[in-house]
């Protein structure tokens, strides 16, 4: 941020504090409505916003072991709730679900025309439930996922190929996770428009690549525009302005693809014929009644689809490929068990999954100690509410802090260290659907991410291919203990600096 608008903010935040004093003065004070949690003194006007550090989810666990697992903050003028704790977490998806299912929305995600066609941002209601009800019953639902497994499998193989060339069978390091993130946008792509976008004849794939990826880095900026209302006009960062640009910019090339498909006999088709998520969204209609998606809200799904699902699948593998080349015997480990059941001169099928234990693990183990959303996607309160004996105020922000709940010392013993095999344990299921408190990295209840049937399958398979097709070691020199594991915010939790590594191709 430039001097000058440093400026403007702190002018405008000296006079909220002068207005707000008088205002005090002069009101007589309302009656309490009930305790809060409790939490840090906060500044005037500032709140607790100083005590956020460069890594929030970190300095937010530090604070918990002083002022319990369910505390509240501000952030400015925005009053949060931070849950820090399975118990805290049990409680509010048990108990207190339904009124926490709002969103909080930030000014990144607000767009010209609201909300519509947004499964994140959309408050929980009827039209927040058509779009679950799409994911359950048509996107992710176990039928689909098996009929596109080729797909899956194909864009990954293309990875593992480029991968080979561009490390010049073994003699270059290569950025593993911008691999990583290429081949989710083209397995999204192929889902959604049964294309590789990113195809280097694909000129319009590439700036959907491009407007796409200038969103994600916008939305993991901090807003000052979204601590002090007062700003909001002024968008003194201009973040809310440049996301509305590229997301237009894409929303214009998407638009062009669904009008192809349209001119492509659609309505000629066969339900049995349909065979992308395009063609779902273009035919769906909702039980009983004849809606039907505007192409604005099919535009701001299929968006959606493109920006949680590449940051997320890219953060998530590259953490779990620098957790194995930083532990050289769990590497070996995994690579054993994947070219013992898969055999010489093949490739990973889904259906081998299965019979890879410790693969699944090593996922699972990622997930635990690096959750891609750290706080998953701020929630809402929709109305005042009880939970634990503490009043949360309508339009109360929660955050979730699964990263501090995946490291806590009181559910996990060794909670820093990367322990694959403490999934393996016989006295121990836990798993990520929002059943287990301890590990919700895909959150849980109403608002748990629709996707993880198809994380379950994707986040292994790219994994297991890339270890059983090479041989990894690291560039320049660099010692396992050195590997640089720091991290940086932005829409996920990502390595502040990208993963480098040399594939070797393993000849069998």
């Amino acid at each position: 941020m430039d001097y000058e608008i440093f400026g403007i903010i702190l002018a405008l935040m000296l006079c909220m504090a002068w207005i707000k004093m008088v205002a005090e003065h002069k009101q007589p004070r309302p009656q309490k409505q009930g305790r809060m949690p409790p939490g840090p003194r906060p500044w005037p006007v500032v709140g607790n916003m100083f005590q956020l550090g460069w890594a929030p989810h970190e300095s937010f666990a530090k604070l918990a072991n002083k002022y319990g697992p369910i505390m509240t903050l501000w952030l400015g003028s925005m009053s949060t709730i931070v849950i820090s704790s399975n118990e805290m977490a049990r409680e509010m998806f048990k108990n207190h679900d339904t009124v926490l299912a709002g969103r909080k929305i930030y000014e990144s995600m607000k767009g010209d025309f609201g909300h519509e066609g947004s499964l994140i941002t959309s408050q929980y209601g009827s039209h927040w439930r058509i779009l679950r009800r799409l994911c359950t019953s048509e996107f992710f639902i176990t039928s689909r996922l098996d009929a596109m497994s080729g797909v899956r499998t194909r864009c990954i193989n293309q990875m593992v190929e480029y991968m080979e060339i561009a490390g010049e069978s073994g003699t270059k390091s290569i950025d593993i996770g911008r691999f990583f993130f290429l081949m989710a946008f083209n397995l999204i792509g192929n889902l959604i428009f049964s294309k590789d976008l990113l195809d280097p004849k694909s000129e319009r794939g590439a700036k959907f690549f491009y407007h796409a990826g200038k969103v994600m880095e916008l939305a993991g900026k901090p807003n000052m525009a979204d601590f002090f209302p007062m700003l909001k006009w002024l968008d003194p960062q201009r973040i809310r302005k440049s996301t509305q640009f590229h997301v237009n910019e894409a929303f214009n090339i998407a638009g062009e693809f669904m009008k192809e498909r349209m001119n492509d006999n659609y309505c000629n088709q066969s339900e049995k014929e349909r065979r992308d998520y395009l063609d779902v969204l273009l035919g769906f209609s909702d039980e009983g009644s004849s809606y039907k998606f505007s192409s604005r809200t099919i535009n701001v799904i299929i968006f959606e689809m493109f920006t949680a699902g590449t940051d997320t699948t890219t953060s998530t593998l590259e953490w779990a490929m620098a957790e194995l080349l930083r532990n050289p015997k769990i590497l070996e480990k995994a690579q054993s068990e994947l070219r013992s059941v898969i055999g010489p001169k093949n490739r990973l099928q889904e259906k081998d999954l299965e019979n890879l234990p410790y693969l699944k693990a090593i996922i699972k183990e990622t997930l635990r100690l690096h959750p891609p959303l750290p706080f998953l996607v701020p929630h809402m309160a929709m109305d005042s509410c009880k939970m634990m004996g503490y009043n949360i105020p309508k339009e109360t922000q929660i955050l979730v802090n699964v990263w501090a709940i995946g490291r806590d010392p009181n559910t996990w013993k060794d909670p820093l260290e990367f322990k694959p095999d403490r999934f393996l344990e016989s006295n121990t299921s836990r798993d990520y659907k929002g059943h287990d408190f301890e590990f919700i990295p895909f959150g849980s209840g109403r608002r748990m991410c629709p996707a993880v049937p198809l994380a379950g399958r994707v986040l292994p398979i790219t994994l297991g291919s890339i270890l059983y097709s090479f041989d990894w070691v690291l560039g320049d020199g660099v010692r396992p203990e050195e590997l640089d594991m720091e991290e940086r915010m932005g829409i996920t939790l990502r390595k502040s600096v990208p993963l480098k590594a040399i594939p070797i191709p393993y000849k069998g």
